[in-house]
């Protein structure tokens, strides 16, 4: 028998974004309000559908750009201003996810130093960073005074996991890098890990375990006094991509 097409249900794929920042030595997530139905006037996660001649990460990158101005960073070229990792986190396929018709999406995770604040469009009217546990309640209130209502479609759920898989990863890996600017301070980068982590960390301890990780930090050989005080060494991420030993996330 011929393959017949129109003998199978359609439905359509998306790709969804978790962009993950650290503001104000607090870790946030990009958040759109939904400009369209459905869900119209709800904030959700930065997303679309997949254009016919795109791959997925083509279309997780033009996403990015389109409702919010930022660049996928190209780990081969130097680092953007405005550059972001991206990297593909899980898919999502529950038959009643978007109510407008069978639709499975690819979810990304995004993470970039901090940023300022993002431009809506697409079908975004609005964008912003909002700290995670805001995004993840269900009810109360935001620091802005807006009452918290649960984000549209299944991206609470996405968000989660995206947070979860940040949170685990700068244990083994030298993923937090992606939090700092290209040049950057031990303590720098010990307030990413307490954000990310929700922890306080000791800073003799933290200073000790970075600089005696083979290939996690390579001095620049400049300081600098911009969180004031004495001149601190400034470090760039080195070449390891695993950290051995890994950086364990304190129990709490």
């Amino acid at each position: 028998m011929p393959y017949d097409p129109s003998a199978f249900p359609p439905f359509a794929v998306t790709v969804d974004l978790v962009v993950l920042t650290v503001r104000r030595h607090s870790l946030c997530a990009l958040a759109v309000r939904r400009g369209e139905p459905p869900f119209q006037g709800r904030w959700a996660l930065p997303g679309g559908f997949v254009r016919a001649d795109e791959d997925l990460a083509q279309a997780a990158a033009r996403e990015l750009a389109e409702e919010t101005g930022l660049c996928v960073h190209d780990p081969a070229a130097p680092t953007q201003d405005n550059g972001a990792h991206l990297e593909q986190l899980a898919t999502y396929g529950d038959p009643g996810r978007d109510p407008r018709m069978r639709v499975v999406s690819v979810a990304h995770l995004a993470l970039a130093p901090d940023l300022p604040a993002p431009r809506a469009g697409g079908d975004a009217s609005n964008a912003r960073w909002a700290p995670v546990e805001e995004l993840l309640e269900q009810s109360g209130y935001g620091r802005a005074g807006e009452a918290v209502t649960p984000l549209a479609f299944d991206h609470a759920h996405i968000l989660a996991d995206g947070v979860e898989r940040a949170r685990s990863k700068i244990e083994y890996s030298s993923l937090a890098t992606a939090f700092c600017p290209p040049e950057f301070t031990v303590g720098e980068l010990r307030r990413v890990y307490e954000a990310v982590w929700s922890v306080v960390l000791d800073p003799r301890n933290f200073h000790r375990k970075v600089t005696g990780t083979p290939g996690f930090l390579v001095p620049t050989g400049g300081t600098t006094t911009r969180q004031g005080g004495r001149p601190a060494q400034l470090f760039r991420a080195g070449g390891a991509t695993l950290l051995n030993p890994p950086m364990l996330r304190p129990e709490v």
